[in-house]
Parts: structure tokens; sequence; C-alpha cells
């Protein structure tokens, strides 16, 4: 595992004045870093997903607002609170599914809103925030791979779907995490990565970062799941999640809820693992979220080769909702938890300002896969 230590997807750059991300719109082919230290640039690589995952984007976008900042701390104090004001907005606003994204910021203008005293001490404090924001994401990604090693037994043959690793987060991943945690405990773990079409988050980032790790992976064109499916070969399914419901319904990649519809007809266990803070308590129900469309040129012409007819339409959702009674458990850092799901007792699900929660870790065995 000494690979997964090289892997960090948001960062500070060295100088502290500019947010560090691999630009993972060039993997696998080339490894390349960026230093965002504009708005617009930090906008733009939320947008294009040379950041990406919901923990990373809100990492990035709580770094984004110190580092778009750093140019005006000379300005009058109004000047600054009216330039926070609009930053927070733009970096908010850059995708709309994430709840992540709007935790992070809101967690910031919190923050500064609490701040009396020079432009000076509010970067100070908005500094320390985000950094703060980027430790407790990689302990979350520790504790849901340890709430969720029991989902995996020696062996265990496993189906993903996107990317929900190291390069979706701050820290090891959410819907991988157990499956780095299991092979660290000494068992022998085997991943399926759906391609996850149209952009290949699970071939070129997935893969990537398995193979980066030692972990045997298998990459499949996302119609094949069924197939292996029938055929014995998966034991167990493990996705990410955008942005959880109040009554568990579940925002992730495109191709996600087919994955948990097969996995039902086939009688194997579909998981999602998620941090606290992905668990939007003010989002009744799936019915409410909302799905971002994106460009037609990544349907028609992905990767730069024109696939689609120019004058054939393309349908582009980024996202789908899964029904919560497709998933047999959300694994998060405060614990596990089932139908009928009640996140109170993790403190009350994603915008809670300080992300900080109070309640005791939900205690729940998990059957072995």
């Amino acid at each position: 595992m000494e690979y997964l230590e090289n892997i960090d997807a948001v960062r500070w750059s060295p100088s502290g004045d500019a947010v560090r991300i691999i630009d993972q719109r060039r993997l696998p082919g080339e490894y390349v870093e960026c230093d965002l230290r504009t708005v617009d640039h930090i906008c733009e690589a939320i947008r294009t997903l040379a950041v990406r995952g919901a923990p990373a984007i809100g990492i990035c976008g709580a770094m984004g607002v110190v580092a778009a900042l750093l140019d005006h701390e000379m300005e009058a104090p109004s000047f600054f609170r009216e330039r926070l004001r609009v930053v927070a907005s733009e970096i908010r606003e850059a995708r709309p599914t994430a709840v992540n994204l709007a935790w992070a910021v809101d967690r910031m203008t919190a923050v500064a809103r609490s701040v009396v005293g020079s432009n000076g001490d509010v970067l100070a404090a908005l500094r320390n925030e985000a950094t703060t924001i980027l430790d407790e994401d990689r302990a979350m990604c520790e504790a849901i791979g340890a709430n969720g090693l029991a989902l995996l037994c020696d062996g265990a043959r496993v189906l993903t779907h996107c990317n929900a690793g190291a390069l979706a987060t701050g820290g090891i991943g959410t819907a991988l995490a157990p499956i780095y945690v299991a092979v660290r405990a000494g068992l022998r773990v085997a991943v399926y990565a759906d391609e996850t079409r149209p952009l290949m988050q699970g071939s070129r980032l997935t893969a990537w970062e398995l193979t980066r790790a030692g972990i045997p992976v298998t990459v499949i064109a996302d119609n094949m799941a069924a197939s292996l499916m029938r055929a014995g070969a998966i034991d167990l399914c493990i996705v990410g999640a955008d942005r959880i419901a109040a009554n568990g319904d579940v925002a992730n990649k495109i191709g996600t809820y087919g994955v948990a519809v097969l996995a039902r007809h086939h009688g194997i266990p579909f998981y999602v693992a998620a941090p606290t803070s992905t668990i939007d308590a003010a989002t009744p129900t799936g019915d409410a979220i909302v799905i971002e469309q994106r460009r037609r040129d990544e349907v028609a012409a992905p990767f730069g080769r024109l696939l689609v007819p120019n004058d054939a339409a393309v349908y582009n959702p980024a996202f789908d909702v899964t029904p919560a009674e497709l998933v047999t458990a959300i694994v998060t850092d405060r614990g596990v938890f089932r139908l009928p799901y009640d996140f109170s007792a993790a403190g009350g699900g994603g915008g809670a300002v300080g992300g900080r929660w109070g309640a005791p870790p939900i205690e729940q065995s998990l059957p072995r896969a």
C-alpha cells in the first residue's frame, strides 16, 4: 500500500497560495498536477472534472475560497467581504448535485462571518477551516473503510461503478476504502470496475489507482455487469454517492441505478459508502435532487472522437437516483445504516455548520460477502 500515499487528489500547493490537484482529465495517459489560484480556474476545474468526486470537490471548493481571496487582502474590509460573498457563490454553484461542495463552502462562509478582525484574520481562519475539512476527510475515509470491512471476506469479488477512491477524496476514498482496509488486513479482494460511460471514470481512474496499489482489477463495459452477475462472478457491489436524501435515496454517477436493479434481481448485496456530509437532511427524497445535465460533446464526441451524428439529439445527465429500497446498507464514517433510514444519530446530515458530528457511532453488524 505504499503507493497509495502518493495519491493526493487535492491539497495545498507547497507555496500555500494555490489549490494543487491531480488533473484527472489527463489520466491514465499522463500524470499532471495543476495549481489553481483564481475563482475562474477553480470553477473550471470542478466543472470539467479535472477534480471530481463529491468529497474532493468539497475540499477544492473550501481551499479555493482562500486561494481566490489572497490577492484581495489589502482591499477595504467592505470590498473584501463582498468579494468573499461573490467567490463563495460562484464556487458553490460550480456543480449542483454533489452536496459536499455547497456544504464545504457554507462552512467557510460561516467561519468568515464569525471572525471580527482584519482581512488577514479572516483569511487565516478560512485557511485553517479548509485544512480542517481536508484532515476530516482523510479521517472520514479511514472510518468508512473500518466500518465497511465486515462487507468483505477473503477472496471477495466486488463490482464498483465510477470512481469513489483516493482520486475522489482527500484520503483513501469512500467505496474503495473498505477494499483498501481489507487488503491492509491481509484479505484477497478482486475488483470489477465498470467503465462508467461516457467519461470512463471507472476504466481511467478506478483501474489506475487500484493497479497502482497492487489490487487486482478487471475493467468491464457497463453493459457486461448483468452477465457477470448471472454467472455468479460478483459477490457484492459497492458504490459512492454525491448526495443522499433524508429517506435514503442515493444520487450517484449515471448508471448506478441500473447496477442496483441488476444486483436486486440477482440477489447480490448493493452497498453505498459515503461520508455523513453527503447526507442532505434538507432533501426529503431523491425526487428533490437536482440532476446536473452535462455537455452534448461528452457523449457525441468523447475525448475528441465523433461518435454521434451532428443531427442526433443527446441526453447526458451526470447522475441518476437509486431508490432507498434497492440499497442493502449505507456505510458512513459514523456507522452503518439500513432501512428504514434514520440519519439523526449521525448528527443530522450534510450542511451542518462545522461538520463535526456529536453523536456516538452506530454499531451494526454486516453480513460477510
